[in-house]
């Protein structure tokens, strides 16, 4: 066998391999061999067909097996003998010519094929702890306990009936029955009763609550209402549609005194024990929200140390993720790059670099991990699991055994972990201070943040 070296240009290698067909008819020969004790043939006896009359019968269809195994194997062999790590799957050109690929078949000619292969850089870690990182930290204020616990009454004041005679009004909740038609015919999901609609929430397609107010228990209307051109179902929306609609009942809003009471009916003990649950609840969200910052800076600090070239199959690959999240977006929302104010052209530069930035990020983080001996174990993915399958209630065992069943899908609850280990394991060894700020400063977008790095 002969292999030649004819491309190595940075990251992209190219390989000529050349088989003898006496290497493959030798193969082939052994196989058949193989098959000789197995195959049971009539008019003769077991063990006893003749090597020829079998290559006649199988002959084809072994060396095409055959083929595929020295293929495999060859390939391993060169990546092996060279210590080169892959970056994507090889790929593997045959001959074109049939006339050339009957001619191996037949055991006739010898096999010559390409092996492309793209590699992954060598990357230079940096000195972590020479990373300067700042955490932004913010504090709770009663103010804004207050306010929570104004929207958590104002989310659970009580509604009474508000009296015979009366009409709806905004701020009302109307328990109304609805069938909706487009074009005069129904619709999948057009259809409902004994719903709930509060008055004013905008919960409900532009124009429908509106349209309700004036109505009277008993009374049906005829209201008219268009689906966003955003709307999640692509088949109605844009389109107009007119609601038969019956109010069944008309209720008022009390009020709620935020008091022991009130905290009782929520499960706690007292509005001290309410208010600490609330200040918890708030201040996880600082937290998350700070280090989520936090990991922003390391990312970009990670980025600009390690400038490699970025394996370009690998690249293309995550531009087309994000270029079809980038499209499929636009489209829901029903929007162009025009309104985005820019070009086509000019945003695929601009995602481009995104990808590029995401994969570079990608490898620096796998190299942090692999040479610190960073792993997830089954245990961390099974936690991260039991919490997926959480929100698919009644279809627990499916999305379960999905994941199970699905290396893939088992990959993307692992990836997630294995990140948040390997910043972690940064940022122990970084130099951190904390600054003091505002909670909207902590939420504050950075101007120059074209794209969460965290996404990559």
């Amino acid at each position: 066998m002969q292999v030649t070296e004819s491309v190595s240009e940075g990251l992209k290698r190219v390989f000529d391999i050349k088989v003898p067909a006496a290497d493959l008819e030798a193969r082939v020969a052994e196989r058949l061999g193989e098959l000789k004790n197995r195959v049971r043939l009539n008019g003769f006896r077991p063990g006893k067909v003749p090597l020829a009359h079998l290559k006649k019968l199988y002959g084809r269809s072994v060396m095409a097996e055959t083929i595929e195994a020295v293929i495999q194997e060859t390939n391993a062999k060169i990546v092996d003998e060279r210590g080169l790590r892959l970056a994507m799957e090889p790929r593997v050109t045959m001959p074109e010519e049939k006339q050339a690929i009957e001619g191996v078949l037949e055991g006739k000619a010898d096999l010559d094929y390409q092996l492309a292969i793209e590699v992954l850089p060598k990357i230079e870690l940096a000195d972590f702890g020479k990373l300067k990182l700042e955490r932004l930290v913010a504090v709770v204020t009663e103010p804004e306990i207050d306010a929570a616990l104004a929207t958590l009454a104002e989310q659970n004041k009580p509604y009474h009936p508000k009296g015979e005679g009366a009409k709806v009004e905004a701020g009302d909740r109307a328990t109304v029955d609805f069938t909706g038609r487009i074009n005069g015919a129904p619709f999948e999901g057009g259809k409902a009763e004994n719903v709930a609609v509060d008055i004013g929430s905008g919960s409900f397609l532009p124009g429908f609550e509106d349209q309700i107010i004036g109505m009277a228990a008993g009374e049906t209307r005829l209201v008219r209402a268009t689906f966003p051109a955003t709307f999640a179902n692509k088949e109605l929306a844009g389109k107009d549609a007119e609601f038969e609609v019956t109010v069944r009942a008309i209720d008022v809003p009390g009020t709620v005194t935020i008091d022991d009471a009130f905290a009782t009916s929520l499960g706690q003990a007292s509005l001290a024990e309410l208010r600490e649950s609330v200040r918890t609840q708030l201040q996880q969200g600082l937290a998350a929200q700070s280090r989520q910052k936090l990991k922003r800076k390391l990312l970009d600090q990670l980025d600009s140390l390690h400038r490699f070239e970025a394996p370009s199959t690998l690249v293309e690959e995550e531009f087309k993720n994000v270029w079809t999240v980038v499209e499929n977006d636009l489209r829901a929302q029903g929007r162009t790059f025009e309104d985005e104010n820019t070009t086509e052209e000019k945003a695929r530069q601009e995602y481009r670099a995104i990808a590029e930035r995401r994969v570079r990020l990608g490898l620096v983080l796998a190299e942090i991990g692999d040479r610190n001996k960073i792993t997830v174990s089954d245990n961390e993915i099974n936690r991260a699991l039991v919490e997926r399958v959480r929100q698919f209630p009644g279809r627990e065992q499916e999305v379960w055994d999905y994941y199970r069943k699905n290396p893939t899908a088992l990959a993307s609850v692992r990836a997630p972990i294995f990140e948040e280990k390997v910043v972690d394991f940064v940022i122990e060894l970084a130099q951190v201070t904390e600054k003091q700020v505002e909670r909207d400063e902590l939420y504050k977008e950075d101007e120059d943040l074209v794209l969460s790095p965290d996404t990559r």
